[in-house]
């Protein structure tokens, strides 16, 4: 039964509260529900704690599940360190001292230890913190379906492969399909980055150098470009500094267009890659190691 909320509302709701639960590859909405009560409760306290504490810990847990779920599916092995026997993702290119948030996921994690030992599965805490993180930040709210279970396994040649902002759009959007995403999904998912940070060396060719011009691009607006070179000289020394992705309201997940549906199903479609569920993968005790 595939899994979707791109009904009318009140069918959506009634099926949702009286009828048999909703399914999408054995992924539950309430598959924890009477194994871990307060999952949701511990997950959004924790996000927004660390949200008071760090502004941009919002956008961050966002793109690490998303740099999570473009990686062999949903199933935690962001989260996993490298050790002298295991190598996990965390040193490919696009993630190395790039992805943050793994505190965070670690300390909700404790907390669901304490309330429902060996229960809730990594994958499932971060695709709810991602969730709460946009909802926490003004964005939309959608229902998760539950159940992923965490891989043993990770790939830093996979996660290498992950979509970059200097391929070109075509390479971008075959990254996207190839995992069962359309068209529109790109476009929806992109729209990510109305909130965050952006190190400056993922755009400071455009600022000084376009196209090997030794120019700017010329499409950019001037009071933009001058604001973005301050933040961003033209020297090797600020290629790790940030810049806001939308400068008015940094934090906020605020663009209207964003807000609606498409947003909320984009984000669970991509919440559905290549889950394991089941007696698939395991639930990990502690997110950064294998059982």
């Amino acid at each position: 039964m595939e899994c979707t909320n791109n009904k009318h509302p009140f069918v959506f709701l009634f099926s949702l509260v009286f009828l048999t639960p909703l399914v999408c590859s054995q992924l539950y909405y309430n598959f924890y529900d009477s194994t871990c009560p307060n999952l949701t409760r511990i997950v959004r306290y924790n996000v927004l704690s660390a949200m008071n504490n760090d502004t941009r810990i919002a956008a961050s847990l966002l793109r690490l599940h998303f740099h999570d779920c473009f990686v062999n599916g949903c199933d935690g092995s962001v989260l996993l360190d490298t050790t002298s026997t295991f190598t996990g993702e965390k040193n490919a290119l696009p993630n190395k001292n790039s992805v943050r948030g793994f505190e965070v996921i670690d300390t909700i994690k404790s907390a669901l230890e304490k309330a429902c030992p060996a229960t809730v599965s990594c994958a499932d805490i971060l695709t709810l913190a991602a969730r709460e993180a946009v909802f926490l930040s003004k964005g939309p709210f959608w229902v998760v379906p539950l159940g992923r279970r965490d891989g043993t396994t990770a790939s830093e040649s996979e996660a290498n492969n992950l979509p970059s902002p200097f391929d070109p759009l075509e390479n971008i959007t075959a990254k996207f399909v190839a995992k069962g995403l359309e068209l529109k999904d790109v476009a929806v998912l992109l729209g990510a980055h109305t909130f965050g940070f952006a190190q400056c060396f993922t755009f400071k060719a455009r600022l000084f150098n376009f196209g090997g011009s030794g120019k700017s691009d010329p499409t950019l607006d001037g009071s933009l470009l001058q604001n973005l070179q301050n933040l961003c000289p033209n020297q090797a020394s600020s290629d790790t500094n940030l810049a806001p992705l939308d400068p008015v309201t940094t934090n906020t997940f605020d663009n209207i267009y964003y807000r609606n549906l498409d947003f909320a199903v984009s984000m669970e479609k991509m919440g559905r890659i290549s889950v394991l569920t089941g007696q698939q993968g395991q639930v990990r005790t502690n997110c950064r190691f294998v059982n």
